[in-house]
């Protein structure tokens, strides 16, 4: 395990995070010029190295047990919507009224309600879940939304991930919620058409508008979307391919930089 160091001002930083996690950072910690990202997998500093060449990057090992501790250090409770409560898994903060408390646990994959495009999602399904309603869950990571998806009513729920890895965490999280929910390594194209009453894709802007027609495919008649994962830069593309798609365009959010758009069929 290691720790890549760039050099990079506050105000380009939000596009470098999103690069790094994609990379597969286990976590990142920004200061006003600067990002420190840890990596897992030792193999991937070389590459690392060379493609941000230009940031003066600096790298060093870190022990698992280091790890584990700066990862609690930096995770504490939240709060998300009007009725949900994030919290570290070690902690036992108690629970506000009224809210559903979801354990995470920051480092294992991507979905922690750190970020604002998790948050950004999470508060759409608190707005649109109602009793019931099937659900589809594209590149769902930790599985956060669909764990918090079933605690606010959802009915049966079908996520997936490319990474296999990333499917295992999420359905042994989301079991922890109960209620019927199918997670599987893959994507989209493997979902039933017309099978989503609701659609969530927590996902990177190149698979937001290659899978457009997807998108399409799998919602009910009637049924609705929420796509984010990118930033302001990225909405003409993604518009425009969500409209080729003969995708209707209800609303478009935003957090700090980053973007979401609700979706109908």
């Amino acid at each position: 395990m290691f720790v890549i160091e760039l050099q990079c001002p506050e105000e380009e930083q939000d596009l470098l995070v999103a690069e790094l996690w994609e990379r597969g950072s286990a976590g990142i910690t920004q200061t006003s010029d600067s990002l420190r990202s840890f990596f897992h997998d030792d193999s991937l500093l070389p590459g690392l190295l060379a493609d941000f060449a230009h940031l003066s990057p600096e790298s060093s090992p870190v022990l698992e047990e280091d790890w584990i501790g700066y990862s609690r250090a930096q995770t504490g409770p939240m709060e998300v919507g009007d009725r949900l409560f994030l919290a570290p898994e070690w902690r036992d903060d108690p629970t506000p009224e009224g809210r559903l408390r979801i354990g995470i646990n920051p480092g294992l994959a991507f979905g922690t309600g750190a970020h604002e495009t998790t948050r950004m999602c999470l508060e759409w399904l608190e707005e649109h879940i109602k009793p019931g309603v099937r659900l589809c869950d594209v590149g769902t990571g930790s599985g956060i939304l669909s764990e918090a998806a079933l605690m606010l009513g959802a009915g049966r729920i079908v996520a997936c991930d490319v990474d296999p890895i990333a499917a295992q965490i999420a359905k042994t999280n989301i079991a922890r919620a109960g209620g019927n929910a199918l997670v599987y390594t893959g994507s989209v194209n493997a979902i039933a058409a017309g099978s989503a009453d609701l659609l969530i894709a927590n996902i990177s802007p190149d698979w937001v508008y290659a899978l457009a027609r997807e998108w399409l495919r799998v919602l009910a008649p009637g049924g609705r979307g929420f796509l984010s994962g990118f930033d302001e830069s990225d909405l003409p593309p993604v518009k425009t391919a969500l409209l080729k798609a003969n995708l209707r365009i209800l609303d478009t959010r935003g957090e700090n930089a980053w973007r979401g758009i609700e979706i109908s069929d």
